[in-house]
């Protein structure tokens, strides 16, 4: 037992640093921390028409920190306009704006491109306007265009420090370095990106490689993307990139895999395609068809430190486990369907972190229970705070690893326990079939809506408490059992934060002794509750939640309390030649016992010490004469009685 646990330990905080710094890593890769301070905004253009294509021509060479280009939108105006806006940085400039071959006049200012259109443009009637720019964009220094050399380990490897660029638009990074709608509210129905760049390079991006124009010493490698895409999903990647495939088989069905990696890491990444294809099926199983199955998967390396989740083009920094499957999982929560706020940046990020558990679940089992212990304690690391975000200013709050990831990831765990497997992942599948999110936005309310519908709940006071509240709670449970085996618990609650009341939920109670165990869900409506219910059993110990399906303060307590101020009970009644008396009391000291026969006649007098709580004591009665006997037991100022029956 000791060298059990001693092994446990040193895995659970083994594992906890790796995943720590692993979650960490994720989380930095979709923040700019110089934003942590700085108050941002989501795009300030006017939303006032329905982006159905663009066709983003570009020029990057990653040797040069500067873009240039040609940016072509078509669009189904909602009413009658007159100008059209787009999102676009002060400091790249816009050469010209072209609607129907003729320049049109604007103003660039504020980071909002107004172009003023020559004449109106009727409601519902498709249209198109290009904007010529070109620029430096605006040094952010952890993102949105980012040009820089590969961050080799191995500096004896050629090459070494070789340019490239590479975009991480997340959440408010789009209109850094191209002009567009940077909203949550309108998905890009379809694209064409096209990038020149010196030959010697390989640029990745979003959807299906289609052709590669050589021109000189210049190549433009065209992709195509015909699924809707969120602003911020967008990116492209440039550098001397090793290419290679893998195909991973679904049902009879392949998926192609298209990896860009460094050159000097080709073997190491190479090494991960049975993670990629476990974490595929499984999520093909648990969620539905991969959702842009038409084009590909793809992995990009790149140089920040975790992982961006584009849309068919995930760019990572490593292969770790839990990083390769926290981006793939984003493919259904975050890019098939993204949040329609950033204030429930959860549904991607803590949905994306708990797909990253399920992998251990089912691919490295043995991590499992490391991994909730190490998640929970992250979400309990600071009292205060709700998983749905309540400042989109601060990019900060938006990814904040402890709330939007960690907490968020619990609360689904927590969900999953209260509608069982079944219902749970049935409405996830409906979640992402649903006609009116699939390849759009969702909200809070609109996951909530599906779990209710499949399960015939209503989950208003949970979703009030566990998502919009602040905090959890801590339990204070006492327990005692009596002589019929009934446990009887009052569970005390108290809140890390005022802002919700009392947490209900059902509380998972397990019981055991050394031959026997029983895990019971008792309901808890309110602080101070007793519950009663019968075990087969004479329990010694009583775990709280020891499956961690809930998010519980580590100050709970468990504490026994005697069934009865001071009494006994016998067994086995009949017996042969031990008693055993079960003697429970609130406090410890002596107590006579004495035995009487049918005829009032005394056969056995001593004296027993015992203790606050439950005593075992054991009687020799083997010398008795076959018979009815009475047993008495003076302590702790009681008198208390029974009788036995001796047999031969």
């Amino acid at each position: 037992m000791r060298k059990s646990f001693l092994f446990f330990s040193f895995l659970i905080l083994c594992f906890s640093a790796k995943a720590q710094v692993e979650l960490d890593e994720i989380v930095g890769a979709e923040k700019k921390h110089f934003l942590r301070v700085h108050k941002s905004k989501q795009g300030g253009a006017a939303d006032n028409s329905n982006v159905i294509y663009q066709r983003l021509e570009l020029k990057a060479d990653p040797q040069i920190n500067y873009i240039a280009g040609k940016v072509t939108t078509y669009f189904i105006p909602a009413s009658v306009i007159s100008t059209v806006e787009f999102d676009l940085k002060d400091s790249l400039r816009v050469d010209s704006v072209v609607y129907h071959n003729s320049v049109l006049s604007f103003f660039h200012t504020s980071d909002i491109l107004r172009c003023n259109l020559s004449v109106a443009i009727p409601s519902l009637q498709t249209d198109s306007i290009a904007v010529y720019y070109q620029g430096v964009p605006d040094a952010s220094g952890f993102g949105s265009f980012k040009q820089t050399v590969h961050d080799s380990n191995k500096p004896n490897v050629a090459p070494f420090n070789t340019p490239v660029i590479w975009t991480l638009s997340e959440p408010y990074g789009a209109k850094d370095w191209w002009p567009c709608k940077q909203n949550l509210s309108d998905k890009i129905d379809s694209m064409d990106i096209l990038v020149t760049t010196p030959d010697s390079f390989t640029v990745a991006s979003n959807g299906l490689l289609v052709e590669e124009i050589h021109n000189g010493n210049q190549k433009t490698f065209h992709w195509k993307h015909r699924y809707p895409i969120a602003t911020y999903l967008i990116c492209f990647a440039v550098t001397n990139y090793s290419v290679y495939n893998h195909y991973i088989p679904f049902n009879g069905d392949t998926l192609t895999m298209t990896n860009y990696v460094y050159p000097e890491h080709l073997a190491e990444a190479q090494s991960q395609n049975v993670a990629y294809t476990a974490f595929m099926q499984l999520f093909d199983t648990l969620f539905g068809n991969y959702g842009f199955s038409r084009e590909k998967y793809g992995i990009a390396e790149f140089g920040w430190g975790g992982g961006m989740e584009h849309q068919t083009m995930t760019f990572q920094t490593g292969f770790g486990f839990e990083l390769t499957a926290h981006e793939l999982a984003h493919q259904w929560f975050g890019d098939k369907i993204t949040c329609s706020s950033w204030s429930d940046i959860w549904l991607n990020e803590g949905f994306a972190t708990y797909l990253a558990g399920l992998c251990y679940e089912h691919v490295a089992p043995q991590y499992w229970e490391v991994y909730k212990w190490q998640k929970r304690n992250a979400a309990l690391a600071e009292p205060h705070g709700s998983v749905w975000c309540d400042d989109t200013t601060t990019v900060g709050r938006i990814f904040n690893s402890r709330l939007s990831y960690a907490k968020g990831a619990m609360v689904l765990h927590s969900l999953r326990y209260i509608l069982g497997d079944d219902v749970f992942y049935r409405s996830l599948k409906n979640y992402q079939t649903d006609v009116n999110l699939a390849y759009s936005f969702a909200s809070t309310s609109d996951l909530q809506h599906h779990f209710e519908a499949e399960s015939r709940k209503d989950l208003s006071q949970f979703f009030q408490d566990w998502v919009y509240g602040k905090g959890f709670p801590s339990y204070q449970i006492t327990w005692s059992q009596n002589f019929d085996n009934i446990i009887t618990a009052t569970v005390n609650q108290t809140q890390s934060d005022p802002s919700v009341s009392f947490f209900e939920m059902p509380l998972p109670l397990h019981l055991k002794n050394g031959t026997h165990d029983t895990t019971v869900i008792v309901p808890h409506h309110f602080s101070g509750e007793s519950i009663s219910f019968p075990i087969s059993f004479l329990a010694d110990s009583l775990i709280f939640d020891p499956q961690q399906f809930i998010i519980w303060d580590t100050t709970t307590t468990v504490v026994r309390q005697p069934a009865y101020d001071f009494s006994f009970f016998l067994y086995p009644n009949p017996v042969k030649d031990v008693l055993q008396m079960r003697l429970e009391a609130t406090q410890g000291g002596k107590a006579e016992v004495k035995i009487y026969n049918t005829l009032g006649q005394l056969v056995l007098n001593n004296t027993q010490e015992f203790t606050a709580g439950r005593n075992i004591v054991a009687l020799d009665v083997k010398n008795l004469l076959a018979g009815a006997y009475r047993i008495t037991m003076n302590g702790a100022g009681k008198k208390v009685t029974s009788s036995f029956i001796k047999t031969n």
